[in-house]
């Protein structure tokens, strides 16, 4: 049961081409955002569609399949870890994310 302590899988598309970064030492880094749509009935009876994003970082061999095959729009499933970071901005503001590290990646669709 410990591997389901911090688990996350979601299906959805890219937002926008991934951003790869070439670190030192030669490994990569990719980031890139998915929206997931959840649909339901409000309660005049109307079809609405709730739309989240959520921000995806891939490592290593996962980064570079990301690099080499995937665009905007692609439809993927991500497994992976919830993770949480700060960072100050340059204006002193203190920022806080919440990512997705990606441990397994299925490309979907077309």
């Amino acid at each position: 049961m410990n591997a389901l302590r911090n688990k996350v899988q979601l299906i959805g598309n890219l937002g926008n081409d991934p951003e790869i970064v070439n670190l030192d030492g030669g490994s990569k880094l990719a980031k890139f955002s998915i929206a997931t749509n959840e649909t339901y009935k409000n309660a005049k009876g109307e079809k609405v569609t709730d739309t989240q994003w959520h921000n995806v970082v891939a490592w290593g061999k996962t980064a570079e399949i990301v690099e080499n095959y995937l665009t905007k729009g692609n439809e993927v499933a991500v497994e992976g870890k919830l993770t949480h970071r700060s960072y100050e901005t340059k204006e002193g503001e203190k920022r806080y994310v919440t990512e997705i590290r990606c441990n397994e990646l299925l490309m979907l669709g077309k």
